[in-house]
């Protein structure tokens, strides 16, 4: 099998692989074979990008059970499950619809032309069909919240169905992302707490932050191919300049996300559970400070690899949160 790139045959893999998967994931290697290529359009293959959506969730609901532990019931376990279910759906459904409307960029492009639609593994039709049925799934599962998440929720489907586009209008479209992918901070809170506070705002400012500095390495690895074809990106328009504005998303990454977890706790009165929260908070910072050290803006395969280690990185302030919970 083969697409049309700058004129010329670009081959493909002939099970249908995509040339950035994980290698010897679950999907290439035990999914039924008429699965396969509409989980890799959900990017199932490529698990990371659900957790970088799932992640801002669990920090929203874990910050609120740190701010006020004796709020906490069984139906938070369902709120953290229910988050990660719900992440993989909506990440799939987001993949889907992105993948439509950049099936002819997607083409050009030599990491993304083995995807399921450029390469005619699905048509237009039969995505439309399995991002419909991938959303209704996740509105199941958001129905069982409360009124506030459940309209938050709603609202998010405006960010995710403006992103794929904004690549095409301005040099920033990492904060569309950022915008989209954080907003589980805001909807975990508030399906704990059932409503909305500075807190969980400035965790999504944090968050959104945290897009532009992991989603601007993951760019790079395409900067070329984009350039050839008008894709607008923060990595091109940083290029040699990117580490010095990464060490500023760095920076207030680790304010925003440090400033919530102050106004969170400290009315509580907890400085144990502070402490633990905010060194959370620093030990994330450190590992994007790792990450800057290592990042070779001219090899795209680090780049893949600083993106992907992007969700320790995120866990950490999950397990600092949750043990300041705890205590």
């Amino acid at each position: 099998m083969s697409v049309q790139r700058d004129g010329q045959d670009t081959p493909t893999d002939p099970d249908g692989k995509v040339a950035d998967a994980v290698s010897g994931n679950w999907v290439d290697r035990i999914a039924p074979p008429a699965t396969r290529p509409y989980l890799r359009l959900s990017r199932a293959d490529r698990p990371i990008g659900t957790w970088l959506l799932l992640l801002p969730c669990w920090w929203g609901l874990m910050l609120a059970l740190a701010s006020a532990p004796s709020t906490a019931t069984w139906f938070d376990v369902w709120i953290f499950g229910g988050c990660a279910i719900g992440a993989f759906l909506m990440r799939g459904a987001g993949c889907t619809w992105n993948d439509i409307t950049d099936r002819d960029l997607d083409g050009a492009v030599s990491r993304t032309a083995s995807r399921p639609i450029p390469s005619g593994q699905v048509s237009v039709r039969g995505a439309l069909i399995w991002m419909v049925v991938q959303a209704l799934v996740s509105l199941l599962i958001l129905l069982t919240f409360n009124w506030t998440a459940i309209a938050l929720g709603v609202a998010s489907c405006a960010l995710v169905a403006i992103y794929p586009f904004a690549k095409r209008f301005t040099w920033w479209p990492q904060i569309f992302l950022g915008l989209a992918f954080n907003w589980g901070a805001l909807l975990a809170w508030a399906a704990h707490t059932g409503s909305l506070s500075l807190a969980p705002v400035l965790l999504y400012l944090g968050g959104i932050s945290w897009t532009l500095f992991y989603d601007t390495i993951y760019a790079h690895q395409d900067r070329e191919d984009d350039a050839l074809i008008g894709i607008k990106s923060t990595a091109r328009l940083f290029g040699e300049n990117t580490k010095a504005w990464l060490r500023l998303f760095l920076v207030l990454t680790i304010c925003l996300i440090g400033m919530a977890v102050i106004v969170a706790v400290i009315p509580s009165d907890d400085t144990l559970a502070l402490v633990i929260a905010l060194a959370g908070v620093w030990a994330m910072g450190w590992h994007l400070w790792w990450q800057l050290v290592q990042l070779d803006i001219h090899d795209g395969a680090t780049c893949l690899r600083l993106f992907r280690s992007n969700r320790n990185a995120g866990l950490i302030p999950v397990l600092f949160f949750a043990v300041a919970a705890l205590v």
